[in-house]
């Protein structure tokens, strides 16, 4: 008897593990951690209002930061297929255009919780959504220059998560303090965006992404990384001091000093200690912004 053959039919559709693998869970906790630091900086109590509250943390993590992973994935395909063929699309296990359908639903989706959940919230969206697209789709495709790239990342990252979590909680547009520390915190996320461009400086020299460590050499980056990290920190030490917040400002430094010490290790071998460094500094940076955020909790929860 003849050997049967047989044969794998193709797939039409991915399966439910291939797409929550598209939208790479591991990448919400920053937005879903920011939008933390905002529910507790509005100083509003959380009972009565965690419906608000789950919907911001599907909107913040799964939604629009989801959303930006299917849109880089998407409009990564090709270099993927070279550099991570076992990837979602490259792989075939995301098949045909199902990648950019999932993208564009994720989108909407977010779009239409945003409006649930508020005006000031939809704004927030509409910008995190715009800038999920403008980061990986041409022709604006930011994340080819490691300035707007960089910049857009962090602001989705940081500070508009926070923004969206404090307009929850206070129905309204938050307290210009808290959009200032928002601010300061997404400048220096810039830095922590960096970091992750060491891993791949020949790779993008080749591909033709001007990452901070291809425009300035490593070294210069590294050094760049580290002083847009520690300077926006000192500014909120400094606010925090002048908002009669000593003890939440003593233990910001505390932080930022064992930052300084660290970044000594770092900018010996910048190649090499970037993901150390990404894993040790950047920890230290978020509980400085929920440090930030219970401080401010007290100033903003008392004037209100």
């Amino acid at each position: 008897m003849a050997n049967a053959v047989v044969t794998q039919s193709p797939v039409t559709r991915p399966r439910a593990a291939t797409v929550l693998e598209l939208l790479k869970p591991i990448t919400w906790f920053a937005p879903m951690w920011a939008f933390a630091c905002g529910i507790i900086s509005a100083g509003v109590p959380l009972s009565g209002n965690w419906l608000m509250i789950a919907g911001g943390i599907l909107l913040a993590g799964p939604l629009v930061c989801g959303t930006s992973q299917a849109v880089n994935d998407w409009f990564d395909r090709h270099v993927d297929a070279i550099n991570e063929p076992d990837r979602p699309i490259p792989s075939g296990r995301m098949p045909g255009r199902w990648g950019l359908y999932i993208a564009i639903v994720t989108s909407l989706m977010a779009l239409a919780l945003a409006a649930v959940l508020g005006p000031f919230v939809l704004g927030a969206a509409l910008v995190g959504v715009a800038l999920a697209w403008a980061y990986s789709a041409p022709p604006i495709r930011l994340k080819r220059d490691g300035w707007g790239g960089n910049s857009a990342v962090a602001i989705c990252y940081e500070g508009l998560p926070w923004v969206t979590g404090a307009a929850i909680m206070a129905g309204t547009v938050p307290d210009w303090r808290i959009l200032l520390l928002a601010l300061l915190y997404s400048v220096g996320a810039h830095g922590i965006m960096t970091l992750n461009d060491f891993k791949a400086v020949n790779g993008d020299i080749r591909m033709g992404i001007a990452t901070l460590p291809v425009r300035l050499g490593v070294e210069r980056a590294a050094r760049f990384a580290c002083l847009v990290m520690a300077l926006p920190q000192m500014v909120v030490i400094a606010l925090l001091v002048s908002w009669e917040q000593p003890l939440h400002a003593a233990a910001i430094g505390l932080l930022l000093a064992t930052q300084f010490v660290l970044m000594r290790r770092f900018l010996r071998d910048p190649a090499k200690f970037a993901p150390w460094y990404n894993a040790t500094g950047t920890t230290l940076y978020v509980l400085g912004m929920l440090i930030s955020a219970f401080a401010l909790a007290g100033i903003v929860g008392g004037t209100q």
